[in-house]
């Protein structure tokens, strides 16, 4: 039994929430999103709550139960407030900087690195160590972040690159040399 799937969403009193047979739309002070259900998955509004149904216990019932409950409460917590996700750069002259609707990584290449906010998102460079994804798709905000660590992923012995805040890099020791 899904204890995900099973518990019921309260939409807040800012969001409108709108179900037209296997598409769902979520409107709110941040922005608008939709989504497609799965058709297997039954999902109801009833005085600001909202329900999802299986029809049966079949293994992808049930694993489709507790995911459209979280993308459904995804939505509604994009669209009452953004989702960010934390860059940290470091590295001797690797920086970020913010141009208009781009920002330009020098990452130790022989030319700078720019990339274009998607639709939807935007770059923040609080400084030139921190980039700061923002948007109300979380699986958008997180598919760009990881597309930015891309660009220069942490190595594991000097530490440097680009790594999300709350990740921990694991550091292995140098060549020992003679003895």
């Amino acid at each position: 039994m899904s204890r995900i799937g099973n518990s019921p969403i309260t939409v807040p009193q800012d969001v409108e929430v709108k179900i037209d047979g296997t598409k769902i739309t979520v409107k709110g002070p941040k922005g608008t999103l939709e989504r497609e259900i799965h058709k297997n998955m039954a999902v109801s509004i009833d005085n600001n709550v909202i329900t999802i149904k299986r029809p049966d216990d079949e293994p992808e019932n049930k694993s489709l139960h507790g995911l459209t409950r979280t993308l459904i409460n995804n939505m509604i917590k994009g669209v009452k407030e953004e989702f960010t996700r934390e860059l940290q750069i470091n590295g001797v002259g690797y920086r970020a900087q913010k141009q208009g609707n781009k920002i330009v990584l020098s990452l130790g290449y022989s030319h700078p690195v720019e990339m274009v906010e998607p639709q939807g998102i935007t770059f923040e460079v609080p400084n030139p160590t921190t980039i700061i994804v923002k948007g109300i798709d979380k699986e958008l905000v997180g598919q760009t972040a990881a597309v930015v660590r891309t660009k220069r992923p942490p190595e594991v012995y000097r530490g440097k690159g680009i790594k999300y805040a709350e990740e921990v890099i694991r550091r292995k020791e140098g060549k020992a040399g003679k003895k």
